[in-house]
């Protein structure tokens, strides 16, 4: 099917209800093009070929009835299959159940073909786990397509599939999609489920949806998964009316605010100011009203507050490796950044980490109070392009002072010496901005709107008030309508 990439998920699943293509011919296309290019951008991890031809042979039902897809790697756990979570700690896990999310991306019609691409644990804003080898960008494979969701959006921005399940907990949704030319939008706290076997994921930042290389596509998929499942920590308020119809809806006049400073006071590149500059006078020329302002929410406390979360939770998560190994992981098991990330964590007091996390709920109330004022917030989606693969390894003298850490358990040591703050700035100068919506809860969406001016795509992000998804689907309609990116691929 050599027009497969031509359409998005729904006009894939129209041309198999209509009859006039199989969900075997699709099936098979996308393998054909993830044998012909997984060599090369080594997105998908795990191959499952045979799976997705049976699920294609079978009766296909829902929204996106027969359309190929891979699953990410992290937090989608699939009865029979393994999921390593990038990590060589877990390369023989195979799971008996599949994960509620997973079970409606199959009620939609999904047919799974592997899994994509994620770093160890998706801490990470690049997509280059030791037990895979890096994920690399469609756009020029020297870069990274970002993370964690770095599989998921090169599989999306390459053809294979027009879309991929994701995660978001700090951004791992919109910096891919921003990277690779994709939307991505990251549901509000609770919008999507976690369950059976989590009540929340990284302290209720993280949240489940998709990429996608169309607007309704992530409107129809998020109609089919949203809701929670039983016992779940959170309960946020269904939508008065599908989010595909959102898509098609005039928005009105917003009043959008946006700001190109990074709240940690790092440099942004030129081209993601223009990027935002521009996106301010295509809003304008639609009518709405955009003014520059900012929340008064503390960037460099919003970035200290996520990282204390991020410790604990790796932390957390080698307590979990120790007792599915029988015994404490190491360097072989773990990587050594992990490893060093989780001894910190281990040395944050009960006291501190909560002290942190109180902060959420303060930015919570600052962001409330700023959208009285104004309907959405832009930003750039990142503050500098895709890096180079590699170009954040560890140096030979930083994978020293690691193994020291880890090795003679230097924790506390560290945290008196201001390195957190340090490694606060360090990983999140290049995405300093998406961190809010998750410690918020709040939806937000990145847009691709903009390229560098080395050709790689460049994303804006809007953020929304808790629970508005209806007014970013208003508005990335119009925005798609008027200023469409369908056609903005690699090679084109």
């Amino acid at each position: 099917m050599q027009e497969y990439e031509n359409f998005d998920g729904l006009g894939l699943a129209e041309l198999v209800k209509k009859g006039e293509v199989s969900a075997d011919e699709l099936t098979e296309a996308a393998i054909s093009r993830i044998e012909r290019d997984n060599g090369n951008l080594n997105a998908m991890v795990c191959q499952m070929f045979d799976y997705g031809r049976d699920l294609a042979q079978a009766p296909v039902d829902g929204p996106f009835a027969g359309v190929p897809t891979l699953l990410k790697d992290l937090g989608y756990e699939m009865a029979g299959f393994p999921m390593s979570n990038g990590s060589k700690a877990y390369k023989n896990n195979i799971p008996d159940h599949d994960s509620e999310m997973v079970k409606r991306f199959k009620q939609a019609g999904l047919v799974i073909v592997g899994k994509s691409s994620t770093p160890e644990f998706g801490l990470l804003g690049i997509t280059e786990p030791e037990l895979f080898g890096p994920c690399r960008n469609p756009w020029n494979p020297d870069h990274t397509p970002g993370g964690s969701s770095g599989g998921a959006a090169t599989a999306v921005a390459a053809g294979w599939t027009p879309v991929a399940p994701a995660g978001d907990g700090g951004g791992s949704i919109r910096i891919p999609a921003a990277n690779t030319g994709l939307f991505g939008l990251k549901p509000t706290r609770g919008r999507t489920p976690s369950g059976p076997m989590r009540g929340s994921q990284w302290m209720g930042a993280a949240v489940s949806h998709v990429i996608t290389r169309s607007v309704r596509d992530s409107a129809a998929m998020l109609d089919a998964t949203l809701g929670a499942d039983v016992g779940a920590s959170y309960q946020t308020p269904l939508p008065e009316r599908p989010y595909l119809e959102e898509v098609g809806r005039e928005p009105g006049k917003l009043r959008i605010a946006f700001n190109t400073q990074s709240p940690i006071g790092r440099d942004v590149h030129p081209d993601c100011i223009r990027a935002v500059e521009e996106t301010v006078n295509l809003l304008t020329e639609l009518g709405h009203h955009v003014e520059e302002a900012a929340p008064e929410v503390d960037g460099m406390q919003v970035a200290r507050s996520y990282v204390h979360m991020y410790f604990g939770e790796i932390a957390a998560q080698l307590m979990d490796i120790e007792a599915f190994l029988g015994r404490r992981p190491t360097k072989q098991d773990v990587e050594l950044t992990t490893l060093a990330l989780g001894t910190i964590g281990k040395a944050v007091s009960a006291g501190v980490m909560l002290d942190q996390l109180h902060y959420w709920g303060l930015a919570a109330r600052q962001m409330g109070r700023f959208f009285e004022g104004y309907d959405l917030y832009l930003t750039p989606t990142t503050a500098s392009p895709p890096v180079k693969v590699g170009e954040l390894e560890p140096k030979p003298a930083e994978r020293m002072v690691m193994s020291l850490i880890s090795g003679l358990n230097l924790g506390k040591l560290l945290l008196r010496t201001g390195m957190v703050d340090r490694l606060a700035l360090d990983t999140m100068q290049h995405t300093p901005f998406t961190q809010i919506a998750n410690i918020c809860g709040l939806p937000g969406m990145s847009v691709p709107l903009h390229q560098f001016e080395n050709g790689l795509p460049l994303g804006v992000q809007f953020i929304a008030p808790f629970g508005r998804e209806d007014r970013l689907f208003n508005l990335a309609g119009q925005l798609e309508q008027a200023r469409p990116w369908k056609d903005k691929r690699p090679g084109r």
